[in-house]
């Protein structure tokens, strides 16, 4: 399969290979993650965000769909910072209106970070069409397709996962 971008949208297209090595998958892979890289990077050029910020306020949103308190704490494990740098980040977007502090009322010890509408309404702004044009390309493929991609990449990511863990912790 092959996709090729257009004026028009995504174009996707059946290549007939009857296999691609792994080697090839990981390189199609790491092309990808470097487009969504750039498409981030542009956001956050857009928006004067730094680019942590944009990765805070995706994990914070991939929190509230999963239903997952998302604390200080938490979200300084998610991207790999103390807490320090944590604290002065939610500073930074909640000074922009993009998150609010709340205390949690199961434990007024404990301090949320919601994302703000707002927040949510600009990145659709610049995500939807995005995430419209991804959406087009998955209905291309059967439902049983769709579950072999989700494997991989429920696997793909487990795997990053290990690879990171194994790793010293960065400065």
């Amino acid at each position: 399969m092959e996709l090729i971008a257009s004026s028009g949208g995504v174009e996707v297209t059946d290549t007939n290979k009857s296999t691609t090595s792994g080697h090839e998958m990981v390189h199609l892979l790491r092309a990808l993650v470097v487009q969504l890289d750039l498409f981030g990077a542009n956001f956050a050029a857009q928006h004067q965000l730094h680019s942590t910020d944009v990765r805070a306020l995706i994990s914070l949103l991939d929190a509230e769909r999963a239903g997952q308190p998302a604390t200080p704490g938490w979200l300084g494990q998610q991207l790999g910072l103390n807490s320090a740098s944590v604290t002065a980040l939610i500073d930074r977007v909640e000074q922009r209106g993009l998150v609010v502090r709340e205390r949690d009322m199961s434990d007024r010890r404990r301090v949320i970070i919601d994302v703000t509408d707002s927040a949510k309404n600009l990145g659709w702004s610049f995500f939807g069409p995005l995430i419209g044009q991804a959406t087009d390309v998955l209905e291309s493929f059967s439902p049983t397709q769709l579950t072999t991609i989700g494997e991989f990449l429920t696997k793909m990511s487990a795997a990053v996962e290990v690879a990171r863990g194994s790793q010293a912790p960065a400065d």
